[in-house]
C-alpha cells in the first residue's frame, strides 16, 4: 500500500514497522507458529457472567506492560464506479459515487443525486442546487473552530447519514475529531436542512455500506479499562501482572459498547450492547470488539435504536454486496523483541524500503545483511537471548447475512494465510468468496501472493492458486465475474489473469511484464481493463503517474495497448479509488494530480484503442488538491477544500465557481 500520496504519519510508522520486522538477531530467522486454517466458529455468550469470564481470560493474556497494544492497522482503503439512470425525467443524467459493487453505496465527502450536489467540509453540510449552481443551503454540524474534521456521506432521497470520524488516527481517517468524538449524524434535507438525530458510538469508525436506504456501520472499540499509574523503575514483567490484575477485576460493562442517541427534540437515550448480542470466535484476544449498527435513512432511528450486534473479534477492512457484508481482520504487525548486547545489523525486507517525497515513492535497493563477525576472544561467545516465534500471518474473515431488514445476522468465519491489501481484495460470486493475500517472508525473497475460493455459506477452504510475484506484494486486485486480475511488484509489475469458473481449480491463465504496477484497477469496455499507478525504472523506482490500458479479451496474453505517463506526479486515485471517475459512455475519466510544475485534475479519453490527455481542470487560487470529480449532465464538477468548478465536458471551458471558504 506504499504510493506516493500518503499520510507522513502512516509512512513513518509503516517505515517502523518493516525495519523492526526484518531485523534479526544472530542465527537463522525463527520459523512462522503455524496452526490449522479454515473454517471458525462464532460462539454467542450464554450471559454476562459467561461473556465476563470469557473477555476478562482473553483481554488478560493479551494485556501489555502498557495496556491493550492493538498494533498499527493499515489503511483501509475504498472502491468502484457506477452510472445510474436518472428517476426523473427532468434530472441530468450523472455519475455517482465510484463503489466497489453496483448498488452497494460507500461513504464519500460528496454525493449527487443530479439536482444537488452534497458535501460536507469542517462540520459543515452543503447543498448546491446544480441548476442555478449555487448554494442554497448549509448546516453546521459541529461547533465552530474545528478545521480539518474529517466526514463522509451517504444519501438516500431527502435523507442523509453524516459520518463524523473520531478518535483513531491511524485507523481510518486521514485526519480526525477529539477523541470519542464518533458520531453520526441524520440530515433531513427537504426545505431548510436539519438534524433529526444524532448517534454517538463508542470506539472508532471502520467504514459503512448502504444497500437501498439501509445503512449498515462498523465500529471498533476497546474495553475502557483504567491500569495503574506506576512510578519509578519496574520491571515489564511486573506491569504486565498489575495490568492483568487491573483486567480480571474489570466488570462486564467495560466491554459492552456504548450508544448514545440524541434525537429531534435533544432527547438523550443511552444504552449498550447487550450480552447476548455479542458472539466472539473460538480464539480471540478479548481486547477488541467489532460493532455493526443497522440505520435505515427512509425510517429513521426507531426505539431499536441502531439494533447492534457485536464480535470479540479486531477488524479493518469491510467489504459488501447486495446480500452480505464481510468484515476481515488483517494480522497485526509482528514488532519482535529487543536481543540486547547484540551488533546492529541493517534490515531487509520483504518490500523495497521507500522514500515518501512530493516527487514519488522511490523503492531503495535492499541491503545484504551482515554475516556474524567472528571473535578472536578464547571466551565463548555469550549466548543470544531466545528469539520468540513469529506469530502466524493469518486473515480472518467474518460474513453477515444483510439481506433482511433489521440487524444482520452471522453466517460464518474463515481465515486464509497472509494479508490483504484492501477490500478490493475481496470478491463474492456464485456462491464463493474470492480471497487475494500476500504472505510475507522474514527475509523478502521468499514472500508470495495467493488467490483463495471459499464457499461463502461456511468460509472453508474450496481451493486456491499460489505462487503469484515470488519476493513480491500486490499492489492491486480486481475481480470481475469469473475472471481476476492481480498486480504484483518489486521491480517490474507482473499483471495475472485468473481463470476462476472452477472454484476447486482456480489456476493463471495469462501474465504480462512491464516496468512500475496499478495501484487501482478498473473496468473498461468489453475486454479492457483500466489501471492507475506509478511507472517505475527497471530497478524499481518510481518516476510518476501513469495510466494504462490492457486488452484482457484473450486471458491468456494480457497486453497493454497503451499508456500514458505524467512524470514526478502523483494521484490520490491510487490509494483511494473514490477519486478516479470513468464515464463509459463517452470514455471521459478524470483523476487528480499532483505533481511540482501543476497540480489540478487530469482529464482523459480512454477509448477501446488507448488513452489520451484532454486537458487540466485547475481551481483558482487554491493551493489544495481536487479531491473529486463528478459528471453531471455535460458538465465536469470538481471538487476541492476550497470550492466546486464547473466545466464544460466537451471544451473544459470553466462554467462556475462555487466558493466553500
Amino acid at each position: 500500500m506504499k504510493t506516493l500520496i500518503r499520510a507522513a504519519t502512516a509512512a513513518a510508522a509503516l517505515a517502523t514497522v518493516t525495519v523492526a520486522c526484518t531485523s534479526t538477531a544472530a542465527g537463522p530467522p525463527p520459523k512462522p507458529r503455524t496452526s490449522p486454517l479454515g473454517a471458525i466458529r462464532l460462539v454467542a455468550y450464554t450471559s454476562c457472567d459467561d461473556l465476563l469470564s470469557g473477555l476478562r481470560e482473553h483481554a488478560a493474556r493479551n494485556v501489555s506492560a502498557y495496556g491493550f497494544d492493538g498494533g498499527i492497522l493499515p489503511y483501509a482503503a475504498l472502491a468502484k464506479d457506477a452510472r445510474v439512470a436518472a428517476e426523473q425525467a427532468d434530472t441530468p443524467e450523472h455519475s455517482t459515487t465510484n463503489v466497489h459493487e453496483a448498488g452497494v453505496d460507500e461513504p464519500d465527502a460528496v454525493k449527487t443525486d443530479g439536482n444537488r450536489v452534497i458535501t460536507v467540509k469542517d462540520g459543515v453540510l452543503r447543498i448546491i442546487d446544480t441548476a442555478t449552481r449555487k448554494v442554497t443551503a448549509s448546516l453546521r454540524l459541529t461547533e465552530k473552530g474545528l478545521p480539518g474534521v474529517s466526514a463522509d456521506l451517504l444519501v438516500s432521497g431527502d435523507r442523509a447519514l453524516v459520518l463524523m470520524r473520531g478518535g483513531d488516527i491511524m485507523y481510518k481517517a486521514r485526519d480526525f475529531v477529539r477523541p470519542g468524538e464518533t458520531k453520526y449524524v441524520l440530515v433531513d434535507l427537504s426545505g431548510q436542512p436539519k438534524v433529526l438525530s444524532t448517534i454517538k458510538t463508542q470506539g472508532s469508525y471502520v467504514d459503512a455500506r448502504m444497500v437501498g436506504s439501509t445503512v449498515r456501520l462498523v465500529t471498533r472499540s476497546q474495553p475502557e479499562i483504567t491500569f495503574p499509574v506506576i512510578n519509578g523503575e519496574v520491571s515489564e514483567a511486573e506491569r504486565v501482572k498489575r495490568n492483568q490484575a487491573a483486567v480480571r477485576k474489570a466488570p462486564a460493562e467495560a466491554w459492552l459498547p456504548k450508544i448514545e442517541i440524541t434525537d429531534a427534540s435533544g432527547t438523550v437515550k443511552k444504552d449498550s450492547v447487550k450480552c447476548d448480542r455479542i458472539s466472539h470466535p473460538a480464539d480471540y484476544t478479548g481486547t477488541s470488539l467489532l460493532t455493526v449498527h443497522t440505520v435505515d435513512l427512509a425510517q429513521g432511528v426507531t426505539a431499536a435504536g441502531t439494533d447492534p450486534i457485536s464480535l470479540a473479534a479486531d477488524g479493518d477492512i469491510v467489504y459488501g454486496t447486495g446480500s452480505s457484508l464481510y468484515v476481515a481482520s488483517n494480522p497485526r504487525w509482528w514488532m519482535p523483541q529487543p536481543v540486547e548486547d547484540t551488533p546492529d545489523t541493517p534490515a531487509t525486507a520483504d518490500t523495497p524500503a521507500t522514500a515518501q517525497t512530493s516527487g514519488g515513492v522511490a523503492p531503495a535497493e535492499e541491503p545484504t545483511p551482515t554475516d556474524p563477525q567472528p571473535t578472536d576472544s578464547a571466551e565463548p561467545a555469550p549466548t543470544p537471548s531466545p528469539t520468540p516465534a513469529v506469530p502466524p500471518e493469518e486473515t480472518e474473515v467474518h460474513r453477515f447475512d444483510i439481506s433482511s431488514p433489521g440487524a444482520p445476522s452471522y453466517v460464518a468465519s474463515g481465515k486464509v494465510p497472509g494479508r490483504l491489501l484492501n477490500q478490493y481484495s475481496l470478491s463474492e460470486y456464485d456462491g464463493h468468496l474470492r480471497v487475494a493475500t500476500t504472505l510475507t517472508s522474514q527475509d523478502g525473497e521468499n514472500s508470495s501472493s495467493a488467490v483463495y475460493v471459499l464457499k461463502a455459506d461456511t468460509l472453508a477452504r474450496t481451493g486456491e492458486v499460489g505462487g503469484l510475484g515470488r519476493g513480491e506484494r500486490i499492489y492491486s486486485v480486481r475481480f470481475i465475474g469469473p475472471v481476476g486480475y492481480c498486480v504484483t511488484f518489486r521491480q517490474v509489475d507482473p499483471l495475472y489473469t485468473l481463470d476462476l469458473r472452477d472454484p476447486a481449480a482456480p489456476k493463471v491463465t495469462g501474465e504480462l511484464k512491464i516496468t512500475g504496477y496499478s495501484a487501482y484497477l478498473h473496468p473498461g469496455a468489453e475486454g479492457r481493463l483500466i489501471g492507475i499507478g506509478q511507472e517505475a525504472s527497471e530497478k524499481g523506482r518510481t518516476l510518476g503517474t501513469q495510466i494504462s490500458l490492457f486488452d484482457v479479451s484473450d486471458p491468456a496474453v494480457p497486453r497493454r495497448l497503451s499508456q500514458l505517463f505524467q512524470k514526478d506526479s502523483g494521484s490520490t486515485a491510487e490509494w483511494d479509488p473514490h477519486a478516479f471517475l470513468y464515464w463509459p459512455k463517452t470514455g471521459l475519466a478524470v483523476i487528480p494530480l499532483f505533481q511540482q510544475t501543476e497540480s489540478g485534475a487530469l482529464v482523459l479519453k480512454i477509448d477501446d484503442s488507448g488513452v489520451s490527455k484532454l486537458g487540466m481542470i485547475k481551481h483558482p487560487a487554491s493551493e489544495a488538491g481536487i479531491d473529486r470529480a463528478m459528471v453531471i449532465g455535460d458538465s465536469i464538477w470538481t471538487i476541492s477544500y476550497d470550492g466546486v468548478q464547473v466545466n464544460d465536458a466537451a471544451t473544459l471551458a470553466q462554467q462556475a465557481w462555487i466558493p466553500l471558504r
